[in-house]
């Protein structure tokens, strides 16, 4: 049987990614042949004896570029008809839960060149990367870390991942807002009791209810998604 998902990495460090994959949930998913998720270091597609990787930036500028022979020849070899090329790095567009669907959703076979130092020759994203992907606003060491999340973000929607495939459905960003606060037993700890309505049974009560925190939640931490969210159903009741 098939993997539903294979993924192929190229890294200058492919252990960066490999440890981390290697436990947990995505381990036993990985055991199981639901996902297989393949670590190469770009090195190997290098031709000198230096296994040279990188350069200075043509043009002048601080830092080094990964070049583009080494990175052609690799995603040349392992590409397949339906692959999409993934680019992790700062330039990309923000990562979240729509485009990880979208990647668990486009095919079977990802392969996710992790960039490094200043980034990759830009003839590497002109004729083979179909989208270019940022985890934030920020700066990381390399590439590679980045590329950990996405590969679990994206796994973990893979049928049969999770053990409950409710999980994935009933959580953060699935509709537009954060997930209600949870609780689980004791009922009463150090002075702070459960909400009672989480105890009463009363399954409609408590939908509203998780709605209500959910809602709140999102006001209170991510004001741009309950702006976006309140816009939306604005929008619905217009119609």
């Amino acid at each position: 049987m098939s993997a539903a998902l294979t993924i192929d990495v190229l890294s200058l460090f492919p252990e960066m990614v490999e440890a981390p994959l290697a436990g947990s949930i995505l381990g036993k998913a990985r055991e199981k042949g639901l996902v297989e998720v393949r670590c190469h270091n770009i090195r190997d597609w290098t031709k000198d004896r230096h296994r040279k990787t990188d350069d200075y930036l043509c043009g002048g500028g601080q830092g080094m570029l990964l070049k583009p022979e080494p990175i052609f020849a690799a995603v040349e070899e392992l590409r397949r008809p339906e692959t999409r090329v993934v680019l992790m790095t700062p330039q990309g567009r923000t990562f979240n839960q729509d485009l990880a669907g979208e990647l668990a959703a486009s095919g079977g076979h990802l392969i996710i060149l992790c960039g490094h130092y200043e980034g990759v020759d830009y003839r590497v994203v002109e004729e083979l990367v179909d989208v270019e992907l940022s985890i934030g606003d920020y700066i990381l060491t390399n590439g590679a870390i980045a590329a950990v999340v996405v590969i679990d973000a994206v796994a973990r929607l893979i049928p049969g991942v999770l053990g409950d495939e409710r999980s994935s459905v009933e959580e953060s960003f699935s509709n537009g807002l954060l997930e209600a606060p949870a609780y689980t037993k004791p009922n009463e700890f150090r002075g702070l009791s459960v909400p009672e309505i989480l105890l009463s049974g009363n399954h409609p009560a408590i939908e509203k209810w998780k709605h209500e925190r959910s809602l709140e939640r999102t006001r209170l931490n991510r004001p741009d998604l309950w702006r976006a969210w309140v816009e939306a159903h604005l929008e619905d009741g217009a119609r």
